[in-house]
């Protein structure tokens, strides 16, 4: 064999070897999609159902964590709980008292003490958080009904939170925790369990928290054990952009 046919055949081999590379990426490829349910606020004298905050936390990961940042002044949308959850447990075991100071937050650590300023009336509570939620865009803690009474707040308000406790100056760190993404809430416990198994062969571990609203019992879908909360969010975004949700929450599992 000449070196003329020496070459062709080593370029032959090399063609072959990088489009047997590209198939097998291509068949690694796939997407699925998600629902998610919303519950609008409603104003009333009484505490109206919210959008789905319960939820029971997740057991600690085998390797601490790296410590988070806490973060003073986040500004959002308030709501506020009470009936039908009044003696019901909260995400951190206890029985909700809807006439308690206590709130729930996505992310902040349970009995973190937290004063919520209302941007619209001035007026301020403080708080203890003892529950996850709320599961609504835009909103950033769901206070008890107490508190919100006592903020003068009859249904939603603009409000900014100021972290009280732990008592670490600003750039300290907070407690390390564990966070998953949440994707999505079904009343159909079949649909919940599709979801899951799409899902979990790219990103898992999933999970299913069962949540009883009161009206209806809610599936929800939530995704990966991250070490921190930017972790989290940064698998929040490949699902959404896998077109496995539209809309995501990162929530603190411990």
């Amino acid at each position: 064999m000449t070196p003329a046919d020496i070459a062709l055949s080593r370029r032959k081999r090399a063609w072959a070897a990088l489009a047997l590379g590209l198939a097998v990426w291509a068949a690694l490829a796939a997407t699925g999609c998600a629902h998610r349910t919303r519950h609008p606020a409603t104003v009333s004298r009484r505490p109206p159902p919210p959008a789905p905050t319960r939820a029971e936390p997740g057991p600690a990961p085998s390797r601490a964590p790296a410590p988070g940042p806490i973060v003073q002044g986040e500004t959002g949308i308030a709501s506020w709980y009470g009936h039908p959850y009044h003696g019901r447990k909260t995400a951190n075991g206890e029985t909700y008292n809807m006439y308690e100071m206590t709130a729930a937050h996505r992310t902040l650590p349970f009995n973190t003490q937290v004063r919520v300023h209302d941007l619209e009336n001035g007026r301020d509570v403080t708080v203890r958080i003892n529950d996850r939620g709320p599961f609504v865009e835009g909103r950033i803690i769901d206070l008890s009904f107490a508190s919100a009474q006592a903020m003068g707040m009859p249904s939603t308000a603009l409000v900014r939170l100021e972290i009280l406790a732990p008592a670490s100056p600003m750039g300290a760190s907070i407690e390390p925790g564990v966070f998953a993404v949440q994707v999505g809430a079904f009343q159909d416990r079949q649909n919940a369990e599709r979801l899951r198994s799409s899902i979990e062969q790219r990103y898992g571990p999933v999970t299913i928290q069962t949540f009883d609203r009161g009206d209806a019992v809610f599936y929800r879908i939530r995704v990966g054990r991250e070490n921190s909360e930017d972790a989290a969010r940064a698998l929040a975004q490949k699902l959404v952009q896998a077109g496995f949700a539209i809309q995501t929450f990162v929530v603190r599992l411990d």
